[in-house]
């Protein structure tokens, strides 16, 4: 196995404004030579930060062996979901004892690590016990991989080519919050884009994703953690970057990081990252702490929308870490209390709720079937409608609180020890 060591580089280089790249990249993304309907899975939530698959041939049916193709320990922990660009998968991962968070590349055939760069070596930051050390979810442009870090009480942004050599590293501010670091980096138009909410004067910030070199900044309102990844939509005649954090929702322009429209509320601190529904035409919101609210939000807005945005608005089955997901004509979202919950989109009009044990992994899509996978390991798989229709229930026998991936058919689960390929095709000797 090819295991080299990429150590990290603490050298600072002077920040320059880039110019616009090509048109909007997002879907884009997904555009490789693979199968038809086959995807990429390049960022955290996949090709459309949604939690959503194209894919319609992706497994349903796996336990601790059956099915798996491969299963390979990883050298650390971390609650990063994998990304996957082709024949490589990439996530994060910390070891306490060396200090070292290292970003990891795998061969998506038989699970091989190729390749480890340790990023950041320090003391491990102060964390709530139920994150990690390596929780932000790595990102990919097919030429890039782009990965946050905190060293210390500054944050850090890399981008590795994909042999695993670093191409540049930048320290765009300090972070402040006792619930420790998770911020996602998202890539638009050949920027790298990372939200930093923190207990202190948060900011969004761009790099260029060619040469790292800062491309606009906004200062956040509120001085309050929050660890929402931003959504990007073309909506209402604008692209819009919508993102919830530090008591407030806010909507940017992510080429220049112009304030487009904000709305109060509805509460203090975010995890949970929005979604929009194309059918209803709204975005959709689940919070948080201390207050718990589902929103449906119009788009389109200028200035304080906070009087003017709700479509619809409810305090059942809401959720402060998973995210959610639209499927259809419908809204699914797992409360903290393990309660899976479904609404029509449109109306808000719950059509049901389940019991399905409590989750930190946010929700994924495919083939009309939704994702719900639990701490525990159990995948609840459910057909959205206006019934409750269980198609499967699946166990890995091993503590899962990662959201999962898929590309190319394959489901990719991460669990507190490994990472599992779920295959259709004939299982490998379990790594």
């Amino acid at each position: 196995m090819f295991d080299r060591i990429v150590t990290p580089s603490r050298r600072r280089t002077s920040l320059r404004p880039t110019m616009k790249a090509a048109p909007f990249l997002l879907l884009a993304l997904t555009l490789a030579v693979v199968p038809a309907r086959a995807e990429n899975w390049p960022t955290w939530r996949g090709p459309r930060l949604d939690g959503t698959s194209l894919e319609t041939d992706v497994p349903t049916q796996w336990g601790h062996t059956d099915n798996i193709r491969w299963r390979t320990e990883l050298p650390g922990g971390g609650h990063a979901s994998p990304i996957v660009w082709e024949n490589r998968i990439f996530t994060v991962a910390a070891d306490p004892e060396s200090g070292e968070r290292l970003l990891l590349c795998l061969d998506r055939q038989d699970g091989r690590i190729l390749w480890k760069a340790a990023v950041v070596q320090a003391p491990m930051e102060r964390k709530h016990s139920e994150n990690s050390f390596a929780s932000s979810t790595p990102a990919t442009d097919g030429k890039r991989v782009f990965c946050t870090f905190l060293d210390g009480a500054e944050v850090v942004v890399a981008a590795y080519d994909m042999a695993g050599r670093q191409l540049w590293l930048k320290r765009p501010g300090t972070f402040s919050s006792v619930h420790g670091f998770s911020s996602t980096p998202i890539l638009f138009e050949g920027k790298v884009i990372v939200n930093c909410d923190q207990d202190a004067d948060g900011y969004l910030v761009a790099f260029a994703a060619e040469d790292g070199r800062e491309v606009w900044r906004a200062d956040r309102p509120n001085k309050t953690r929050s660890y929402c990844t931003p959504l990007i939509r073309d909506v209402a005649g604008q692209t819009e970057m919508v993102l919830s954090g530090s008591k407030c929702v806010t909507s940017y322009d992510p080429r220049t990081g112009k304030l487009r429209w904000i709305m109060d509320g509805p509460t203090e601190q975010f995890v949970a990252s929005l979604v929009y529904s194309d059918r209803a035409k709204l975005f959709m919101l689940t919070a948080g702490f201390p207050d718990h609210h589902i929103l449906a939000i119009h788009p389109g807005g200028k200035g304080n929308v906070t009087s003017s945005a709700i479509a619809w608005r409810t305090v059942e089955g809401a959720a402060y870490v998973p995210s959610p997901i639209v499927e259809g004509d419908y809204f699914l979202v797992i409360s903290d209390l393990g309660f899976a919950h479904c609404f029509e989109t449109k109306t808000g009009n719950l059509l049901w709720k389940a019991r399905m044990s409590r989750h930190h992994a946010s929700l994924v899509s495919a083939a009309g079937l939704v994702y719900f996978l639990n701490d525990k390991g159990v995948c609840h798989i459910v057909r959205p409608g206006p019934t409750y229709d269980l198609v499967a229930t699946n166990e890995l026998g091993e503590d899962t609180y990662a959201s999962p991936a898929i590309s190319q058919g394959d489901l990719f689960l991460r669990s507190d020890k490994a990472l599992y390929c779920v295959s259709r095709s004939k299982a490998q000797a379990a790594r």
